[in-house]
């Protein structure tokens, strides 16, 4: 029997059906086709695993007492970042990731004291950017002190850059040219990989937890590319009053419904188009699902996928956006 597993995404191999996971050719390569199109034809192949499956694999890193790293993407932020530890109670480590793609006025330290006021139990908070290897050399350590066997997990949603950061302990930390399957859409990792570091460390790669509720799951590839951020957000902010209005894209309608004259600071990726409704009776994308949120004074809505904006005072507004993607209001993190 066959146990060899794809060292792209950590299926086990099989070529009976080429249908499912896993499928090969040649029981001898190394990676599914899947991966193997993946990484040299930029060929993504949609698979599907239900929300319980990964349930049950985070519940089985709980049942260890390894040292877990929880990586989130500081642009799409969970509405709940506590919901971890309903399935996972062992140490852990929260890395907010992507430090690049926000303005680097921010410092740092805003960002770890807002997740410290949330009264959460995790060992160490650190502010990383992979892509531009900042702070990696201070998670390693971290890592290091505060492991309880050889093993580390690494969780977080499709999309937190989970792959990435190992890649890139890969390429700092171990002289084997071993990587992982990337891919900027959901669901790339399929089960746990573990590679090996060095004699003292072997990291576990889980499957990334897809959020049904993310704009990612219900766009085009083009559309996609442009929500990803790859490069610092320039904010652009709208001084509105009440009756007007701004759509990005044709994604999402946000108007200012009651309140004095109010700052909206858009903090989205850089390729995303936003245009300003001066008349609000304008019918654009008001065929979609509307919210209605009374908005306190400095808080953000968040659009799951997407991005945020930041709303300087209090105000109702309604939203207009497809019924399945998740928007919420949360104490400006900035």
């Amino acid at each position: 029997m066959n146990s060899k597993k794809c060292k792209g995404c950590g299926v086990e191999l099989q070529d009976n059906n080429m249908l499912q996971p896993g499928y090969v050719t040649d029981l001898g390569q190394d990676f599914c086709r899947r991966c193997f199109r993946l990484k040299n034809y930029g060929d993504y192949q949609v698979v599907v695993k239900k929300t319980e499956e990964y349930i049950e694999i985070l519940k089985s890193v709980g049942k260890t007492k390894d040292l877990v790293v929880y990586v989130t993407d500081l642009l799409n932020l969970e509405e709940d970042i506590s919901k971890i530890r309903e399935y996972i109670p062992n140490k852990m480590i929260l890395v907010l990731n992507k430090k690049d793609v926000l303005p680097k006025s921010i410092k740092e330290e805003k960002f770890i004291e807002y997740f410290k006021e949330q009264n959460i139990s995790f060992e160490d908070i650190i502010v990383v950017s992979v892509e531009k290897n900042y702070n990696i050399n201070h998670l390693i350590n971290r890592i290091k002190f505060l492991q309880t066997s050889k093993k580390v997990y690494v969780v977080g949603r499709t999309n937190a850059g989970k792959s990435t950061l190992i890649n890139k302990l890969l390429s700092l930390y171990n002289k084997d040219d071993e990587q992982l399957t990337i891919s900027p859409l959901p669901a790339t990792t399929l089960n746990t990989v573990s590679i090996e570091l060095n004699e003292h460390l072997t990291i576990v790669d889980t499957p990334g937890f897809v959020d049904k509720s993310s704009i990612t799951n219900y766009v085009d590839k083009n559309m996609l590319k442009k929500i990803m951020a790859k490069k610092e957000i320039k904010p652009r902010t709208y001084q509105l009053r009440r009756g007007q209005a701004i759509v990005i894209e044709d994604i999402v309608r946000i108007d200012y419904v009651e309140g004095e004259k109010n700052s909206f600071t858009v903090f989205v990726s850089n390729d995303l188009k936003i245009k300003r409704l001066f008349n609000s009776k304008n019918p654009s994308l008001t065929n979609l699902t509307r919210h209605v949120y009374d908005v306190k004074y400095h808080e953000d809505l968040v659009i799951d996928g997407l991005g945020f904006i930041k709303i300087a005072n209090k105000g109702k507004i309604n939203i207009y956006i497809d019924q399945n993607i998740k928007t919420f209001l949360r104490s400006s993190i900035i």
